[in-house]
């Protein structure tokens, strides 16, 4: 499939999502709260979960973990430790956070990278999580706000091209 109709057909996909502005931007906003937090292989569990728990919507919960790809997961993992560690107060740079970057940037497994996370200790695993979920939590805020106003902008133009091509055939 070429990249323009893979594009126009995840467009049209988007647009197409069913459900309240509110309940879309929720989803939305957990899922990228979800997918900023290192815990590759379990974001989409944890974005549906929160989605469920909140009545947002789970397919956006899912769509909105994407903002978390292999482009950018050695960047989410290195700020996520180093903001979490600077608020711990333990050191930014060790032997074992290099072993878990080295990882990262080298696409191991996600299972074979937590569990490095996990082995280094509680202290590592705290920077961590703490680090993901403030910048979690900084960009799910605006990101719910941005989407609530595309999502009422969509339905918005849904409603008036429907009573466009109503009064189309009503006239014509």
């Amino acid at each position: 499939m070429r990249f323009s109709r893979q594009v126009r057909y995840f467009y049209l996909r988007f647009i197409r999502l069913r459900g309240e502005p509110h309940e879309l931007a929720l989803g939305i906003a957990f899922g990228i709260f979800a997918g900023m937090m290192p815990i590759m292989p379990f974001q989409i569990a944890l974005a549906v979960a929160l989605a469920l728990l909140f009545k947002g919507s789970k397919i956006t919960a899912a769509l909105g973990t994407w903002v978390s790809n292999p482009l950018n997961w050695y960047f989410l993992y290195y700020y996520s430790y180093k903001i979490g560690a600077s608020i711990l107060g333990i050191p930014g740079k060790s032997k074992i956070f290099s072993s878990v970057m080295a990882s990262v940037r080298q696409g191991e497994e996600a299972i074979a990278i937590i569990a490095k996370i996990g082995g280094a200790g509680g202290s590592m695993a705290a920077a961590f999580v703490l680090g993901g979920f403030i910048m979690g939590s900084a960009a799910a805020l605006p990101s719910y706000f941005i989407f609530l106003k595309l999502f009422q902008f969509i339905g918005q133009w849904r409603r008036e091209r429907r009573a466009h091509k109503h009064w189309e055939r009503k006239s014509g």
